[in-house]
């Protein structure tokens, strides 16, 4: 009996592409469950204001609730899905559908009456301006000869 070489990324390689294939047969055949849907967002600190963009593709404005208690922003909406016809043959469903919410702190105090929020292109927009007592104040320092 000859000596076999031991190639363990090989078989690494191997044990990989089988995980990948089982993942994909389980995750392609799952169903969509409502409570999956969670818009992407970005959020930007400013020295003046806070900026929220959330990604709500295909959600009309009207179904889009915004609210702002303390120094808690929080957004809720649904995403209504479409009616489908019995007749077509879909091959892949993988657009997700329902209601979502999602709720930031933003740790300081803003302006609840100034809060602005614009909607263009599937991006809901929300500018939240800090309270005055919020914002950076510089100090001078003196120097002392």
């Amino acid at each position: 009996m000859g000596l076999m070489r031991w190639r363990p990324f090989e078989e690494l390689m191997s044990l990989r592409r089988e995980m990948e294939r089982l993942f994909d047969e389980i995750f392609e055949r799952r169903p969509i469950r409502r409570e999956e849907f969670h818009p992407l967002t970005d959020i930007v600190e400013t020295e003046n204001e806070f900026i929220v963009k959330m990604e709500l593709p295909g959600i009309n404005p009207d179904d889009v609730e915004i609210t702002l208690h303390g120094d808690t922003l929080t957004i809720r909406g649904e995403k209504k899905e479409e009616q489908r016809s019995e007749k077509e043959n879909y091959l892949r469903l993988e657009r997700c559908y329902g209601s979502f919410q999602r709720s930031f702190t933003l740790g300081v105090p803003v302006k609840a009456d100034e809060v602005k929020a614009t909607f263009k292109d599937g991006i809901l927009e929300v500018r939240v301006p800090k309270a005055e007592e919020a914002k950076p104040k510089p100090i001078k320092i003196k120097v002392e000869k």
